[in-house]
């Protein structure tokens, strides 16, 4: 994997000094210059909200809080105690899509909300042998029976399924095969019944899927699964909680029902890999480079592999989606982002941010209760 990019590195006072350090280069990126400025200005949001003061950020008590597994892209998550990760995501995490049987474009939440409702189960491995199975299973009033699928194919298998390129974002290069099972009645067929029309249940293949350059990593070379765009997705607890905030301050105006002055945001709306807490203010994401993740309380040395921050994550309609039922609010927390999130990414100026991408740099894991060690920041 190569980055071929020099990281910045600040100490505690020159966190205060990133709005200095970081114009001069955006006046050579129009429109840069006004993001970088309104994402730094210490006195107001583009909402009119006071801005967080990230020079405030407490880089020293950050805690793995959540971790989530998406088996089957835009279906329910789960919510693991620890997880393997490898450069091209969490293990399992993605491995499989659902696409149209004619076109074998990607379906996602965006398309069909109740997939949040399809549920995978991850039954692993016995001690001697690869055979575990990834189980999936709908609601009770679906009338669709549960099945399963081989976690590790054998080659074997992989020749008796279907090979097919699948389209996700107007690429059509990802390599994809159509799972199978030996009894009832096959995956696609019971799938194709819950979302009302013809569709496959598909593996991703080995073919390498490389992620998209971004704009501070423009040799970005790090593979990934059916993610949208980059392999890991972090976001922390305080980030949620402001825009909960934000979401109760627009009650009644802009299609925000009054339910929201008590119902709360759920961090699983933004489908997130690894959520953290402990900063103390929110948004330490967007000013995170590099981090580690142990259980250490203090830094070990080469302990863990790095994981960098390349990008904000832009967002869709998909975190409208109740994740427990399936149904789509016409407001949030989409309104919510666009007034308080919105010209923060400079390759994509008009779209919400909420939450950064992650590539990890080597294999590792990720335990719930572990250490976030920072080792760089500067403008994701």
């Amino acid at each position: 994997m190569s980055y071929n990019q020099t990281q910045p590195t600040f100490s505690a006072q020159g966190l205060a000094t990133l709005q200095i350090y970081w114009v001069p280069i955006a006046l050579l990126f129009a429109p840069v210059p006004y993001l970088i400025l309104s994402h730094w200005n210490k006195s107001k949001t583009a909402g009119g909200s006071s801005a967080p003061d990230y020079s405030k950020f407490d880089t020293a008590n950050i805690r793995v809080t959540k971790i989530l597994v998406h088996p089957i892209k835009s279906c329910r998550g789960i919510s693991v105690p620890e997880a393997r990760y490898a450069l091209e995501g969490l293990e399992n995490d993605r491995r499989w899509c659902i696409v149209r049987a004619d076109n074998n474009v990607v379906v996602t939440a965006r398309d069909v909300p109740k997939m949040v409702l399809i549920i995978p189960r991850i039954i692993p491995d016995s001690p001697c042998q690869k055979d575990g199975r990834l189980e999936i299973s709908f609601p009770e009033d679906s009338v669709c029976e549960a099945f399963s699928v081989p976690l590790h194919p054998t080659e074997e298998t992989f020749l008796s399924w279907q090979s097919i390129d699948i389209s996700l974002w107007s690429k059509d290069d990802i390599e994809g095969y159509v799972c199978q099972t030996n009894i009832g009645r096959s995956p696609s067929e019971i799938l194709s019944q819950y979302v009302g029309f013809p569709v496959l249940l598909a593996m991703k293949g080995p073919r390498p899927r490389i992620c998209p350059p971004t704009l501070r990593f423009p040799k970005l070379d790090a593979p990934s699964y059916f993610q949208d765009g980059y392999p890991l997705l972090v976001v922390s607890e305080e980030s949620v909680a402001a825009m909960q905030e934000h979401i109760r301050g627009m009650v009644g105006i802009q299609g925000v029902d009054e339910k929201w002055s008590n119902d709360t945001l759920q961090v699983e709306r933004f489908r997130p890999n690894i959520v953290f807490k402990g900063a103390g203010v929110p948004f330490i994401e967007d000013v995170l480079t590099e981090f580690t993740v142990d259980s250490h309380r203090e830094s070990v040395g080469d302990a863990s592999p790095i994981i960098r921050l390349v990008s904000k994550c832009t967002r869709c309609m998909l975190p409208n989606v109740h994740p427990e039922t399936g149904v789509r609010d016409k407001a949030v927390p989409m309104k919510a982002l666009m007034k308080h999130r919105r010209g923060l990414d400079p390759e994509q100026p008009t779209l919400a941010c909420m939450g950064c991408n992650g590539v990890p740099t080597a294999d590792g894991v990720v335990k719930v209760g572990d250490w976030i060690h920072v080792r760089k920041m500067g403008f994701v």
